[in-house]
């Protein structure tokens, strides 16, 4: 990714940052839950436009004008952090994680057991499991691990 230009962050102007909210969120899926099918998906976009965005509290990253990602939080819970595909790597997910734990220093979030990447990511920033369920918030056979800050690793 092209990074001569500072990563922004700033609150999403729903609706008319949804279009590339669905994008981002759509191309790090396809990118990092290979255990969904094509209709998991796009069943799960209907449900993050129609009514998740609303429930949370959207933040947008942007490299210059282009989105490059996002989170939503609610009740101290990062209930989404998606980052687009051509920009692992690069501090935006760490960005909005920072963000996020500046607002609340006990930040939990829940990671697809089946998604080792995302639990890496969270695991290195500081987060440990507290918890699992056998099933993902929609009731499906997929395991989320409940992670808490606990504080920078040493």
């Amino acid at each position: 990714m092209h990074t001569d230009q500072a990563l922004q962050l700033r609150a999403a102007n729903l609706p008319e940052d949804i279009p590339a909210i669905l994008q981002i969120w759509r191309s790090a899926v396809e990118a990092t839950h290979h255990f969904l099918s094509q209709s998991e998906i796009g069943a799960l976009a209907e449900l993050i436009e129609n009514m998740y965005l609303d429930q949370v509290q959207v933040t947008v990253a942007l490299h210059g004008e282009k989105p490059v990602g996002f989170s939503g939080l609610a009740d101290g819970k990062l209930e989404m952090l998606f980052v687009a595909p051509e920009a692992f790597g690069s501090g935006v997910g760490s960005a909005l994680v920072h963000e996020a734990l500046a607002e609340h220093p006990h930040l939990e979030v829940d990671v697809n057991e089946q998604n080792p990447q995302a639990h890496g990511f969270y695991t290195h920033l500081g987060f440990e499991q507290i918890g699992r369920s056998e099933l993902d918030g929609q009731g499906n056979p997929y395991p989320l691990l409940h992670l808490r800050y606990s504080g920078p690793r040493q």
